[in-house]
């Protein structure tokens, strides 16, 4: 099997991550049995392995990002499986902080095609889907590299996603904001019950920034599992230092020692990212591990987590962030003044349908700027002519449309005066689709998947 054939398989699997807008989707899309009955057939993989265990509605993907370069500049074989992927599906399952070979990608799809066959063929479970065969083919590869850590982001939710099946050596949950609701839950709280599934009896649970109604539901799931909780902002704290396009320093207070750390990442709310992963490597150090302090100052001035306020032009500046819900927006848009310089600023914009649109596109026009309403290959993207309207109807004036992000972003250039930011936005796949056209990065396309109007016009997005 080539890698090709590979991710051909992959896409014969139930995706509840691409289903098209005109299908429902499920209040609860996944089942641990499955998870379960596949990782005991394989022999449990995913056990035996330290793991660090990531949750929450923003900044999981960058915390986990910290620990895992950490751990590596540290000197241990590393695993960080993250979702989802921006060009191809291969980052998805990284060793030593970089994407698997697309060989060895073939190779696990290969191995693990027939026992999840095996799942539905012999319990009343259903299929495998395709986050939970990934998943699996993340825990098997860390075991036959036997590396020393993985480092586990959770795709949705907490108590019922795939990756729930772990014993981790430290749970952390990030900032909690209103996000998939209509899986979820549409209150805080029920969104933090969820998040706080990872929590294990006994662990130790890194506790992100949360507003009252989140955090008292977190130390509340702490209490009754008898987990010892650590407060990100009390037990631990962090201090910005001096910041510019290229990245940011800052002071980390911690339960063992002080850090004096930079990092290229961008915005304020990455600090308090920071803060939860030196937390978390700290928990490590009590468990006996050793992680010295030069560890931490090259981990963090390695790390790499694309499309977060990354600078991708200087000339004109042109920054692309992969917000997509209103708490991520306004963090976004509140941190812009406070890393560059610009007079006015150029959005290209475009949202999944089953997000807070009205929400983001009010935040978005506050500032009154030049709007580009575009859309992803994301079957659940929104039609730019629909979108360009409800900017429209915010009062803004400067509002055009553009069938791809490709187009969207020579449209902005154009736009853009010498001393303007552009800004791409509003989904990660949109951010992703800025990236490639700026860097020349060739994705993996998805025929089958692109939305069934531009499917139908062989458009070459």
């Amino acid at each position: 099997m080539n890698y090709q054939e590979a991710t051909n398989r992959l896409l014969s699997l139930v995706d509840h991550e691409r289903v098209q807008p005109s299908l429902p989707r499920q209040k609860r899309i996944y089942d641990l049995g499955r998870m379960e009955a596949l990782l005991e057939y394989l022999g449990n993989p995913h056990l035996g392995t330290p793991t660090i265990h990531v949750a929450g509605t923003k900044g999981k993907g960058s915390t986990a990002a910290m620990c895992d370069a950490v751990l590596h500049a540290a000197g241990y074989r590393t695993g960080f499986y993250s979702s989802p992927h921006m060009h191809t599906f291969r980052e998805r399952i990284r060793l030593n902080t970089q994407p698997v070979g697309e060989d060895q990608f073939a190779q696990l799809v290969a191995d693990l095609w027939q026992p999840q066959e095996w799942v539905p063929a012999n319990t009343d479970l259903g299929p495998v889907s395709l986050f939970e065969f990934m998943t699996v083919m993340a825990f098997q590869c860390y075991q036959q590299e036997q590396v020393d850590f993985q480092t586990i982001e959770v795709g949705l939710g907490g108590r019922l996603d795939a990756t729930n099946v772990v014993q981790p050596s430290v749970c952390v949950i990030t900032s909690i904001s209103l996000d998939h609701t209509a899986i979820l839950g549409d209150t805080l709280e029920q969104i933090a019950s969820e998040k706080a599934g990872i929590i294990k009896p006994g662990a130790s649970v890194v506790i992100g920034p949360q507003r009252p109604a989140a955090q008292s539901v977190i130390l509340a799931v702490c209490q009754q599992r008898q987990a010892r909780p650590v407060i990100v902002g009390q037990d631990i704290t962090w201090q910005a230092g001096d910041r510019d396009s290229t990245g940011q320093s800052f002071l980390i207070r911690g339960r063992l020692g002080e850090y004096q750390l930079r990092m290229p990442l961008l915005g304020a709310h990455q600090l308090e990212n920071a803060a939860s992963a030196v937390a978390a490597l700290e928990v490590l150090t009590e468990q006996g591990y050793s992680i010295p302090d030069q560890a931490f100052a090259e981990g963090f001035a390695g790390v790499s987590w694309p499309c977060r306020m990354e600078v991708l032009s200087q000339s004109p500046l042109l920054v692309a962030d992969g917000a997509h819900n209103a708490y991520s927006m306004a963090s976004l848009l509140e941190s812009l003044p406070k890393y560059f310089d610009y007079s006015n600023l150029v959005v290209i914009a475009g949202f999944s349908r089953d997000k807070s649109i009205n929400d983001m596109v009010a935040l978005l026009a506050k500032g009154n700027p030049t709007v580009i309403a575009t859309r992803s290959r994301h079957p659940r993207s929104t039609p730019p002519p629909e979108l360009a309207g409800l900017f429209q109807d915010q009062g803004l004036t400067q509002v055009t449309a553009a069938d791809s992000v490709k187009d969207a972003v020579a449209q902005a250039m154009e736009l853009a005066g010498p001393k303007d930011l552009i800004l791409g936005t509003g989904s990660l796949f949109v951010a992703a689709e800025v990236r490639e056209t700026l860097l020349g990065i060739v994705p993996e396309l998805y025929p089958d998947l692109l939305p069934p109007d531009l499917r139908a016009s062989g458009a070459n997005v």
